[in-house]
């Protein structure tokens, strides 16, 4: 078995020197054959200039430097492209994921059992709000996209390369890893893993940025919002014939006492509401083909430093621009 380490990087230049030097330690204990990739998202700080500088030193590792923030997924499509060995393990930057446990992730993935083999942490290694949202977004992909394994992800994952070939054709600027590889195999299983705080600094992935993910994956996966607009459009149409039948009703009775106006306000403020998020789930989706339509790119290589070869990577999709179409801004 050979190893390809793909690692996205931002704002860790302090930790990418120790993170690195203890990759290859444990891979070269245990004798399999590797390569470390480091994927630079557009970091302001000298991330590029330390990942470079690792590239050029040490045999093995390659930096990918993308040509602005495309976001962690995207930059882990992009690393994962360049893959060149049997299995690609990914891992956060900040070390909190420890290079030491990546030997359990691959002892799982022996034999044809498993496909794609997540590290869950033993303990949760985030402040309250942020397992929180993780655990929200996890109940997202596993309720609306049917993902059975949801609960299990982690950024700190080992899958067999050919995986990739399911989502070859991925484009556009909404990434999102575990739905993708969920597309290629269901031979998915999990090993509890010792989990570290970060090293230095904070975490770049905020509640704000997992609220943002889960919206991508749910607009972009899944058709769910659009019929969870289709299940409110109808209950307020229930609760409007209800209404309706009710004046009939009284009417017939005899009894024609208009209802008063903070009902009548409040009867019109649910319909608008029912109406108006429908129309917002149905311009999410149509924002997202008119951006593919644009022919935005997942991401953008600036530079390559390392042993890149031709043959190492496959075709990367050819995104199709239509006539007309401008370019959007950036995120």
């Amino acid at each position: 078995m050979s190893v390809s380490v793909v690692i996205p990087c931002y704002r860790s230049a302090r930790t990418l020197p120790t993170l690195v030097s203890r990759i290859v330690s444990t891979l070269s204990q245990v004798s399999v054959r590797h390569e470390i990739l480091l994927v630079v998202d557009g970091s302001p700080d000298e991330t590029w200039e330390t990942a470079a500088a690792l590239a050029r030193s040490i045999e093995g590792v390659r930096a990918v430097n993308l040509s602005r923030n495309y976001g962690q997924h995207n930059a882990l499509v992009a690393g994962i492209r360049e893959a060149a060995h049997d299995v690609v393990v990914t891992l956060d930057d900040d070390l909190q994921h420890p290079p030491e446990q990546i030997p359990r992730l691959l002892a799982a993935l022996e034999g044809d059992r498993l496909d794609l083999v997540y590290g869950v942490a033993v303990e949760e290694e985030h402040g309250f709000l942020r397992n929180l949202a993780s655990r929200s977004v996890k109940a997202g992909l596993s309720g609306a996209l049917g993902i059975r394994t949801a609960q299990e992800i982690s950024a700190f994952r080992a899958f067999r390369t050919r995986l990739r070939d399911g989502f070859r054709g991925l484009s556009g600027p909404h990434a999102s890893i575990d739905v993708a590889l969920s597309w290629a195999t269901a031979k998915v299983g999990s090993v509890q893993v010792q989990m570290n705080q970060r090293a230095h600094g904070r975490s770049n992935y905020t509640v704000r940025m997992l609220f943002r993910h889960a919206m991508n994956m749910l607009v972009g996966y899944s058709a769910a919002p659009l019929r969870a607009a289709s299940y409110l459009g109808f209950l307020a149409g229930v609760i409007g014939l209800v209404l309706g039948v009710g004046v009939l009703w009284r009417f017939a009775v005899g009894d024609t006492t208009v209802a008063g106006f903070t009902t009548v306000a409040s009867m019109v403020a649910l319909f608008s509401s029912a109406q108006l998020f429908a129309i917002g789930m149905l311009g999410e989706y149509v924002g997202r083909i008119h951006g593919s339509g644009m022919g935005r790119p997942t991401y953008v290589v600036r530079e390559r430093v390392g042993p890149f070869h031709a043959a190492d990577r496959p075709e990367e999709p050819v995104i199709p621009v239509h006539a007309g179409a401008g370019s959007g801004p950036g995120e």
